[in-house]
């Protein structure tokens, strides 16, 4: 804890030195300096909060002096004593960022008081953001890695449990018996798709941009496989399209997490008849953005849901699936790209959700 603001004081003029700590030593911790060269001595080895440099001085200048100062200690805030003939030098220390201000010859104890005081809180406003900054990164990297170690960790016991229950499953011929293993299925399934969904709204939402080169019809290939494997298609009739002649740049994993949930909320909301299930995905870039438009003729969305549904756990349904995860996600991952999302519905007829992209090319 500092109990008083440590404030240096440079001018090549001894009794105005000698002036300045008696008057204000009561007030501050007070170091001084008769020249540049002992004042970037005690810059350097004291812990200073505010610097007074008087700007004619022989040798070296006030302006000159904090320019070698930030190089050697940039936290002090600096104040520069000055003359009106010094103006334009100032003017330019103040324009380069040199100097906090500066004040006139000669000066009285109260403005010093005062202007010292205001360095000083901005000295330590400075500090105290540095350090939150600090901590913040730490605690980012710290996240990431209790992210997917979290999700790791979960994993591993429910695919053992998922594969200890589908041996079973080959042993067992009571129907009772089987319908528990089916129920343990279901819900490891369940628990499985929130993991993922957590790091997916991990990805859209906390981390960074991570810009490569996408090729749209790889990522779709790769994903539909994923689909498949996860979803029953077999009742769905599925188009993809995709007009790519240009490069995109974006971030992969958050383009990934787009097409996941939408697709997802596709499959899981269709109607129930026996009607066929429609799902049309259609990529188009440009030289500056890529559209994707995904429709489907599931149940719909009505009217009063529409402005809510890109809202955190917000559900547009009383069915009993989904998270109030997805739409939210998208949305995040797409503004963090700095693109924008449409929703066009209409109940029990289907729903058509347009994501643009611009590309963020790496100059």
């Amino acid at each position: 804890m500092i109990d008083k603001i440590h404030v240096l004081y440079i001018d090549d003029e001894d009794n105005n030195l000698k002036s300045f700590k008696a008057s204000l030593r009561k007030d501050f911790k007070i170091f001084t300096a008769i020249d540049a060269e002992e004042g970037l001595r005690i810059a350097s080895e004291e812990e200073i909060h505010v610097v007074i440099a008087d700007q004619r001085m022989p040798g070296m200048t006030g302006t000159e002096f904090f320019e070698k100062m930030v190089k050697i200690n940039p936290d002090p805030v600096r104040i520069l004593l000055t003359g009106y003939s010094d103006i334009a030098s100032v003017i330019d220390a103040i324009n380069k960022g040199e100097v906090y201000r500066f004040i006139d010859k000669p000066w009285n104890i109260e403005q010093i008081k005062n202007s010292i005081k205001n360095a000083a809180d901005i000295f330590f406003m400075r500090r105290e953001l540095r350090e939150k900054n600090q901590k913040l990164k730490k605690l980012h990297s710290e996240m990431n890695q209790f992210v997917y170690s979290l999700s790791h960790e979960l994993r591993g016991p429910l695919m053992s449990i998922s594969g200890v229950s589908k041996l079973a499953k080959m042993e067992v011929n009571d129907p009772n018996v089987l319908e528990y293993f089916e129920m343990i299925d279901t819900a490891t399934g369940k628990l499985d798709d929130f993991i993922y969904k957590m790091l997916d709204f991990y990805r859209s939402t906390k981390i960074e941009n991570k810009v490569t080169e996408i090729h749209f019809k790889d990522v779709l290939d790769q994903q539909m496989i994923a689909y498949r494997e996860k979803f029953d298609l077999s009742h769905f009739h599925v188009e993809l399209q995709v007009n790519q002649n240009y490069p995109f740049f974006s971030d992969d994993s958050k383009i990934r997490v787009i097409l996941n949930n939408l697709f997802s909320n596709a499959v899981q909301f269709q109607k129930n008849q026996h009607d066929e299930k429609r799902i049309g995905l259609t990529v188009d870039v440009t030289e500056l953005e890529a559209t994707i438009v995904l429709e489907d003729n599931g149940i719909g969305i009505e009217d009063r849901y529409k402005e809510e549904v890109f809202n955190l756990f917000s559900r547009a349904t009383q069915k009993n699936v989904g998270t109030g995860l997805g739409l939210y996600m998208v949305k995040e991952a797409v503004e963090q790209m700095g693109g924008q999302i449409f929703l066009e519905s209409e109940i029990h007829q289907g729903t058509s959700i347009t994501v643009v992209l611009p590309s963020m090319k790496i100059d």
